[in-house]
C-alpha cells in the first residue's frame, strides 16, 4: 500500500519574495496570482517566514492608530507594529509553521489544524524551500479513481488477514465508500480489517460486511466450583476461639473470603 505525503499533492513550482520586498509588491504579488500568503527565504532558499493577506491588512486595521497601547497583550501590540511595516522582513510571522518533505498527508492536516494556518511551506532536511501544500491539496486524495483506492484496500489487508482468512475478503469501492466482505477467524481481524482501510488515502467511509467464527471480544472466565467458594470461605472456629473471641462466629458469605481485620475480645 501507497502511503501518500505532500510530495504527491504539493505545488512544486512556488513564488517565494525575498525579505527585502516591498509591501506594494507585496501586494501586487498577492492580488494578481490569488494567493493568501507567501513564503520568505533568504539567499540560500530557506524559509524564513510567512507573509499572510491579514499581516497586510494590519497597515488598514491599525491606520492612523499604529503607537502601542499600556494594557496591550503581545499578540495586538506585535500586530499593531506590523501597521508601520514597510517590507516582508518587518511584516512576516516567524519562525514559519513548515512541513518536511515526506510527511504524510494526515500529519500535514494535524499541522495545519494545530498551527490555525491554510498552508505550509514543505522544506527538505536542510530548511530549503521545495515546495507549498493547501488544505485543498490534501484534499486531492479523494479525487482518486476507485480501481486505485480498491488495489491499496487489498494490499492493506495483507497483514491483518495473515493466517486468519477462511474466506476470500474482498473490496468493493464506490466512490471511495468500501464495501469489505469475506469471512475470517475472529473478530479482532475484522476490527482490524478495517482500520488498516480507513487509512487507505481516498476512502470516505467503510462498510462491514465481513463474517468471523469466533468472537474474542469476550475472554471466558473459568467457573469456579462451590467447594472452592465453602474452602475459601471456611473459618477454623477452634482457632477464632482459641484467640479469646467471645460470642458466635459470623456465619461466611458463600462465594467470598472472610479476613478478620479485629479481634473482639471480653470485656472486663
Amino acid at each position: 500500500m501507497k502511503t501518500w505525503t505532500v510530495d504527491d499533492v504539493m505545488t512544486k513550482a512556488v513564488v517565494s519574495v525575498a525579505a527585502t520586498a516591498s509591501y506594494r509588491e507585496l501586494v501586487d504579488l498577492l492580488t494578481a496570482r490569488h494567493f493568501s500568503a507567501v513564503p520568505v527565504v533568504d539567499d540560500f532558499q530557506r524559509v524564513t517566514g510567512v507573509v499572510s493577506e491579514a499581516d497586510l491588512l494590519r497597515k488598514i486595521e491599525y491606520a492612523g492608530d499604529e503607537e502601542p497601547r499600556l494594557f496591550e497583550t503581545r499578540h495586538r501590540r506585535g500586530a499593531r507594529a506590523k501597521a508601520l511595516a514597510r517590507t516582508a522582513g518587518e511584516l512576516m510571522s516567524c519562525p514559519p509553521a513548515l512541513t518536511f518533505a515526506g510527511t504524510s498527508i494526515a500529519a500535514a492536516a494535524r499541522t495545519m489544524d494545530a498551527e490555525h494556518v491554510k498552508r505550509l511551506p514543505v522544506v527538505d532536511d536542510l530548511g530549503r524551500l521545495v515546495g507549498i501544500v493547501t488544505r485543498g491539496d490534501l484534499l486531492k486524495a479523494h479525487l482518486r479513481p476507485d480501481d486505485e483506492i480498491r488495489a491499496d484496500v487489498l494490499s492493506a489487508l495483507r497483514a491483518p488477514l495473515l493466517g486468519d482468512e477462511v474466506e476470500p475478503v474482498e473490496a468493493e469501492v464506490n466512490r471511495g465508500v468500501v464495501t469489505l466482505t469475506g469471512r475470517v477467524g475472529r473478530w479482532s481481524t475484522t476490527d482490524r480489517s478495517m482500520r488498516f482501510t480507513r487509512q487507505v488515502a481516498g476512502v470516505v467511509h467503510v462498510i462491514d460486511r465481513l463474517e468471523f467464527d469466533v468472537d474474542d471480544r469476550e475472554v471466558p472466565v473459568r467457573e469456579r466450583s462451590s467447594a472452592s467458594h465453602e474452602h475459601r470461605a471456611r473459618i477454623d472456629v477452634t482457632q477464632v476461639r482459641d484467640a479469646g473471641v467471645v460470642g458466635p462466629c459470623p456465619e461466611p458469605v458463600r462465594g467470598t473470603t472472610l479476613r478478620m481485620t479485629k479481634v473482639w475480645r471480653k470485656r472486663r
